[in-house]
């Protein structure tokens, strides 16, 4: 249990908001001959349910009328409610629908979608019937220029049933048509009057007995809600173990096609219970979510859906997200609910910290009863941390713990958290309760730590892939996250850990010093705010550090005054931009310590990161591998220093 006021280092003590935590905030710690350390909590891992849909059935019966999900209606902004009784309703009629129309353990259904209570339905149907669900990532359907990945992830799931949200998928139903194969039934939420088919379909007189059913043209959502829950969907709720298989996550992938993460029952209800021993406020009030992050990731559909259902709580679905044009949907949204516990990724806290400045509306009702935030995706910056504890002082006297961890797809996902008051960014803390973590230094990586996982809540396998799978794990059957780590203070282990950067992003200058990728663009990030979004660090085999920077169109706008629709190649020549990212090469290259930590050349990059080329996830996070891979031109021209626009620091600056 942390307590709910610390010290600073003048003895002054610094108030937090009381909030239940514990199950993470010891662990034993066993050093073995091999030079690995292997750690687990001192706190055992309760029981829990075998299907997550358990626990619909228990708020179904014991708290029917409350809200599960809502989502403001797009004609009035009312708020659309659906109750847990409601749902479990919802769930088994549309559980049988699926059945009937051919889904199966071998044949899932594939989810076209946004976050919506739709969604959210067909989510749970799947679960109740022990069908397997795929949410695709909105961007492979609506921003990707060729449907590359989206054919992949049909081509290796071979659906059974494909539901999509609205006509504006038509475009990507019709390129994917020859890969989910004919007799695909196409649900829609409200199909458009006189669509044609937009798969293949058999008519009813060419399919053999037992075969599923086929339509000439997409059902309806209401048509599979209408549908009463038989012996089949009953019978195949009463199979459903920890072992079935919930849904099927697709890594965002990077050089290479994504992979299916295997989601199973167990895997969602053990990382649950782990969230719930860690976060005891839960247990104590049923939390209250406003959330946009997209439900295809693990923090979003896994995490946040998950945390709601499992305590009984509500999620307010925010159709914002952290984007100049999205971020109005999201104060709005906060401004009239309040959440127990907010989730973020890094940039989605930034705007909101900063539009308190000027909100006290916002600001007062975010505190108002919230217990901690939690962000994933990317590093929170310190200055961000500290400007949400200036804020909570102002609006309810006290602060609000901000949390963190580390988790990944492939362990459902949680593994390590950090609760405590005294958390400071990059900190990943200790083992949640259930989760072994194995230590392992590798020389190859200049002695940096890979941190391993082992445990109800890690993933059996990737899908249909065993050559992929079997690499995934080490010899004793823990699974290799690549994610390096190191001790807060090697002599007080229980102080916890510290993320330490990827180790496949780590690379050897040609002297042979080794760059820790991480920490450096993180550091660039940082000092580059607000006009930085993200830095590839460049240097392999060469004599030193470079830079590729991703600026904020928007922001670089800001600075030079220009209109929202100013060519960026000529934002970037602004002398204001100009001067700006001068004055950040000469600012780093002062700061640095040495070749491992100094860049020597930098390159403000003009074209976004293409999602189609693996450069960008919909949730903004840059993929190193693939942005060097694609960008071997630009790298090229920035050693041979006949880069457009190459920005170099004046080393003759004293440090």
């Amino acid at each position: 249990m942390q307590h709910a006021a610390h010290h600073t280092s003048t003895d002054t003590p610094t108030r937090y908001r009381d909030a239940r935590v514990g199950g993470c905030t010891a662990a034993h710690v066993t050093q073995r001959s091999d030079g690995s350390t292997l750690l687990q909590s001192t706190e055992p891992l309760l029981p829990y349910p075998d299907r997550l849909t358990d626990r619909l059935e228990q708020w179904a019966r014991t708290a029917p009328e409350r809200s599960f999900a809502a989502r403001r209606d797009a004609a009035t902004g009312v708020w659309q409610h659906i109750s847990y009784q409601q749902m479990l309703g919802r769930a088994q009629a549309v559980g049988q629908a699926l059945l009937d129309l051919g889904a199966s353990a071998e044949r899932p259904l594939l989810i076209l979608s946004g976050n919506d209570l739709e969604h959210l339905t067909l989510a749970m149907a799947a679960l109740w019937a022990g069908v397997p669900y795929v949410p695709v990532s909105t961007a492979y359907s609506l921003v990707s220029q060729d449907f590359g990945k989206l054919r992949h992830i049909v081509a290796s799931t071979t659906p059974g049933v494909v539901f999509a949200s609205g006509a504006e998928y038509a475009a990507a139903l019709r390129a994917v048509a020859a890969d989910t194969g004919p007799g695909v039934p196409v649900v829609m939420t409200e199909p458009p009057l006189h669509a044609p088919p937009q798969v293949p379909l058999h008519a009813p007189s060419d399919l053999p007995p037992g075969a599923p059913l086929s339509t000439p043209q997409p059902l309806s959502l209401q048509q599979l809600l209408a549908t009463t829950p038989g012996a089949a969907v009953h019978a195949a709720h009463a199979a459903v173990g920890p072992d079935t298989i919930a849904k099927i996550l697709f890594t965002s992938g990077s050089t290479k096609a994504p992979k299916g993460v295997v989601t199973t029952h167990r895997m969602l209800c053990a990382n649950q219970q782990m969230l719930r021993q860690c976060l005891g406020f839960l247990a104590e009030e049923p939390p209250v979510l406003v959330d946009w992050l997209p439900w295809n990731h693990v923090f979003g559909g896994s995490h946040n859906v998950g945390l709601t259902l499992y305590n009984g709580g509500t999620l307010y679905i925010d159709d914002g997200n952290p984007t100049p044009a999205g971020m109005a949907q999201t104060l709005a949204n906060l401004r009239e609910i309040s959440p127990t516990v907010y989730f973020n990724v890094p940039k989605g806290l930034e705007e909101i910290a900063a539009a308190m400045e000027q909100d006290t509306v916002l600001r007062d009702s975010l505190f108002k009863r919230c217990k901690a935030f939690m962000f994933a995706g990317a590093g929170l910056s310190q200055a961000v941390w500290d400007q949400l504890h200036r804020h909570a002082e102002a609006a309810v006297g006290e602060r609000v713990r901000v949390i963190s961890g580390l988790g990944m797809t492939e362990t459902a996902p949680t593994c390590t958290f950090a609760v405590g008051t005294d958390v400071a960014s990059g900190h990943i803390g200790l083992p949640v309760p259930g989760v072994q973590v194995k230590l392992v230094q590798d020389a190859s990586t200049d002695g940096k730590t890979e941190i391993r996982f082992r445990g109800p809540n890690v993933m059996p396998g990737y899908w249909r892939a065993p050559e992929q799978t079997a690499l995934a794990f080490d010899d004793e059957g823990y699974y290799r996250t690549g994610d390096a780590v190191r001790w807060i203070d090697a002599a007080h282990p229980q102080r916890g850990l510290l993320f330490d950067g990827r180790t496949a992003e780590d690379f050897k200058l040609s002297s042979g010093t080794f760059v820790s990728v991480g920490p450096l663009r993180a550091k660039i990030v940082l000092a580059g705010s607000p006009l930085v979004q993200d830095a590839v660090i460049t240097g392999l085999n060469r004599n030193d550090i470079g830079a590729l920077v991703f600026p904020r169109a928007d922001e670089c706008r800001r600075l030079a005054g220009a209109a929202a629709d100013e060519p960026l190649h000529r934002v970037l020549q602004h002398p204001a931009v100009h001067h700006f990212f001068q004055q950040l090469a000469n600012r780093l290259w002062r700061e640095g310590t040495g070749s491992a930590s100094r860049v020597a050349r930098w390159l403000v990059l003009e074209a976004p990161p293409s999602m189609d080329r693996g450069e960008v996830t919909d949730k903004g996070s840059i993929n190193q591998r693939a942005v060097l891979a694609h960008r071997a031109d630009l790298v090229g021209a920035l050693y041979a220093g006949s880069a457009s626009g190459l920005i170099t620091p004046d080393r003759s600056l004293p440090p």
